[in-house]
């Protein structure tokens, strides 16, 4: 069952642009990233190469280029011992524009990754390079000058995405934001988004949903995803005591969510606090941090930072995690025992944080990670803060299950220290004044632009 994603067209972007830059396509595990590049290679181009570094294909590729570094490099480009090494990897290799060379896993050679330069510089064919722990290529032995790559990022399925395998997506794009479309079109929308809540966007969870339709089967996916990505990932910590605290990190980060706290200046220590007792002294805060660096590098988690009084000159980085699937993080939510009602709560808050990213990476709000506020007037916290890129306007998003009062963004309001406010509910919607409700799931379609 094949799942559309939105990705694609961002790809087609990539291939029209002049500039000849080797893509690398970032993404965690099982989000359908080979899936998607051998679609795009097929359709878009007349010939492609696809090298695995982790298989055979990746094993013969080192090979061929062993062999070709004997060769003595010449002024003439065919001397090159990289294009030497495809042509002995492919007897028909042929350099051309409508040529893609793909290389998988390629955080497995340090070799092959310091070539990128050579692949952007030296050759017509285009090259894309991907992989699920690209973490690894942050390590000293793997270098990439500047300049050289274009980044993109593939997520699981979006809330869109998701409604585009049950043929909603239109729905969804043209009900009114503010309550003025037929409420029946909202009720629908807000029962597949109950779904969506519970089982996130792996492609393989949602297809196992779109055949049974059973919740439990779906939460057995992802259980087993989480078990593999914590296997794969084992064959990159250095101890039995790093892998067993890595194990314990994602729990950790679900307690750290259900808290009701301002986040904290040192999540570092913080975790560690919860991973182990602190007086055990088994575990440092580097310890700790590598392992929180691996979950963020492998798209399983990230940061959010926090804005003192809603300024965007005032901020204090990373205070807080979120899951990047909404599937995952329910999964560790539920093994904390908490009541249902209250993880919903978290599990709304983590959908609007995962939406705040993808317009950070279109350039529509500030920041290189979402923020959420504290007002020291009140000692009262704001869900999320946006500083607008498109009318420099300053937003606040509260997100609100029940029929509690945004109290804290409507004295913000009040002061100055807010423009606007969207009320992220699950009500129809509505305006008042300046400010604005707006169902929770149609989050991903407000604008940051009202001051215009």
């Amino acid at each position: 069952m094949e799942l559309k994603r939105d990705v694609y067209k961002e790809l087609l972007a990539w291939k029209s642009k002049s500039n000849h830059k080797v893509l690398e396509l970032e993404g965690a595990r099982q989000v359908g990233k080979t899936y998607i590049l051998e679609k795009f290679a097929k359709k878009e181009y007349q010939s492609h190469v696809y090298i695995n570094m982790i298989g055979s294909s990746g094993k013969d590729f080192l090979q061929c280029l062993e062999t070709a570094a004997s060769w003595e490099p010449g002024k003439k480009r065919e001397n090159n011992p990289v294009y030497k090494a495809f042509q002995l990897y492919d007897p028909d290799f042929s350099d051309c524009e409508d040529l893609l060379i793909v290389i998988d896993e390629i955080q497995e050679s340090s070799v092959v990754y310091s070539k990128i330069r050579e692949f952007a510089r030296d050759f017509k064919a285009h090259f894309i390079v991907t992989g699920s722990y690209l973490g690894k290529t942050r390590e000293k032995e793997y270098f990439l000058s500047a300049g050289d790559t274009e980044v993109l990022t593939m997520t699981t399925l979006t809330f869109p995405e998701f409604l585009d395998a049950f043929h909603k997506r239109g729905l969804y794009e043209s009900i009114d934001l503010y309550g003025g479309s037929d409420h029946a079109g909202y009720d629908e929308l807000k029962s597949y988004f109950h779904t969506y809540l519970q089982i996130g966007g792996y492609p393989e969870v949602v297809t196992t949903y779109l055949e049974g339709r059973s919740i439990p089967d779906c939460e057995s996916m992802i259980s087993n995803l989480i078990q593999i990505f914590v296997k794969e990932s084992s064959r990159y910590f250095d101890s039995p005591l790093e892998l067993q605290m890595f194990k314990k990190i994602f729990s950790s980060i679900a307690a750290t969510l259900l808290r009701e706290k301002k986040g904290t200046p040192d999540l570092t220590t913080d975790l560690t606090k919860i991973v182990f007792k602190e007086e055990s002294g088994r575990i440092t805060k580097k310890m700790t941090n590598y392992a929180i660096s691996w979950l963020f590098l492998s798209h399983q988690i990230g940061y959010c930072s926090m804005s003192v009084d809603c300024s965007n000159l005032d901020i204090v980085d990373n205070c807080r995690y979120y899951f990047n699937d909404l599937g995952v993080a329910g999964y560790f939510l539920k093994l904390t025992g908490e009541p249902l009602s209250i993880i919903e709560g978290v599990l709304c808050e983590n959908f609007v944080y995962l939406e705040l990213v993808r317009r950070i990476r279109k350039q529509e709000i500030a920041g290189q990670v979402p923020w959420f506020a504290i007002d020291k007037k009140t000692s009262g916290e704001l869900d999320f803060y946006v500083r607008s890129r498109i009318d420099n306007m300053d937003y606040g998003l509260e997100v609100k299950r029940g029929k509690n009062r945004a109290n804290t963004a409507n004295a913000l309001l009040e002061r100055g220290k807010l423009d606007f406010i969207y009320q992220l509910k699950n009500t129809y919607g509505g305006i008042a004044d300046r400010k604005y409700s707006v169902p929770l799931y149609l989050c991903g379609r407000i604008p940051f632009n009202l001051g215009l």
